[in-house]
């Protein structure tokens, strides 16, 4: 069983667009769709790589499938407190046909690159299956005491 990790402050408006977007591309009726947007998304940041400043979360999208990410590696790492760009780097690999393009994000928006790179670690280790709640005693919802009110008042 993997240990339960709480996303860090820093990251959770980002994360929550994030994951709200590849959850919303996600489409059972249409498989392609969430990788086809991811390409094209790659495709328009390869020729501005500096296209999505400030915009992490899309960021994170469009380099989802051009990084990989050793995660379990990376999850040794304390990240609570927002890490430097240097802690991370050596567990992220760049697909080669990228790597041009990661370089100059690295260079201009080392910032933005290294929450995107936490982005996708967190997102790779989410698990969306809901908690199951707990029956509280004192919230348990009687039959009978509901069936108990007089519906002639």
């Amino acid at each position: 069983m993997q240990p339960e990790t709480s996303l860090p402050d820093y990251l959770t408006n980002d994360f929550s667009m994030y994951l709200e977007n590849m959850i919303s591309l996600a489409d059972p009726d249409n498989p392609d769709l969430l990788a086809n947007y991811l390409s094209n998304l790659f495709e328009q940041l390869k020729e501005m790589p500096l296209l999505f400043n400030g915009m992490v979360d899309q960021l994170a999208m469009a380099i989802s499938t051009k990084v990989r990410i050793d995660s379990k590696n990376l999850a040794k790492v304390e990240l609570t407190t927002e890490p430097s760009w240097d802690e991370i780097k050596p567990f992220v690999g760049v697909h080669a046909d990228a790597r041009a393009c990661i370089t100059e994000i690295m260079t201009h928006a080392e910032q933005d690159l290294k929450n995107a790179i936490l982005l996708i670690h967190f997102y790779n280790g989410y698990d969306a299956t809901p908690l199951k709640s707990t029956e509280d005693e004192n919230e348990k919802f009687d039959e009978y005491e509901y069936n108990d009110y007089d519906e002639n008042y």
